[in-house]
């Protein structure tokens, strides 16, 4: 893989490589995660939520599997977020002031915005290495 300039892989991780990377380390909460692993991994959440509603008109049967793997899927959302929180150099404790009732209004956007828009740091920091954006 081709490196960028400042450090960051020049190409952003791949979808099936995300939801593999991100399930593979369901209960990795060290290391960092760079935003494309975060937001597949988000979009394959979302389509699996779809799929199992949809899923749902033809059968009760699919909601109890549907609610089964909302549930399993928690855990490794959390973990992508702490590592996503990792990887612009905050603690994935701060992923706590999304729960506080009124701090929730700033701080979720505080949090959206380190989500999608703050770009990851360029060399390693106390989190760990940058991200490779490959799958080891």
């Amino acid at each position: 893989m081709e490196e960028s300039h400042m450090g960051r892989p020049a190409e952003m991780m791949s979808f099936m490589d995300a939801v593999k990377s991100g399930l593979g380390r369901w209960n990795d909460f060290s290391g960092r995660s760079s935003r494309s692993e975060y937001w597949f991994l988000y979009l394959f959440g979302i389509v699996f939520q779809i799929g199992g509603f949809a899923l749902m008109f033809i059968s009760e049967y699919f909601g109890f599997v549907l609610l089964i793997g909302l549930l399993m899927l928690i855990v490794p959302f959390i973990a992508v977020s702490v590592r996503r929180l990792h990887d612009v150099g905050q603690s994935g404790w701060m992923l706590l002031i999304g729960i506080i009732p009124i701090v929730n209004l700033v701080g979720g956007f505080v949090l959206l915005y380190w989500f999608i828009f703050a770009a990851g740091e360029e060399q390693a920091n106390r989190f760990g290495p940058v991200p490779t954006n490959m799958l080891e």
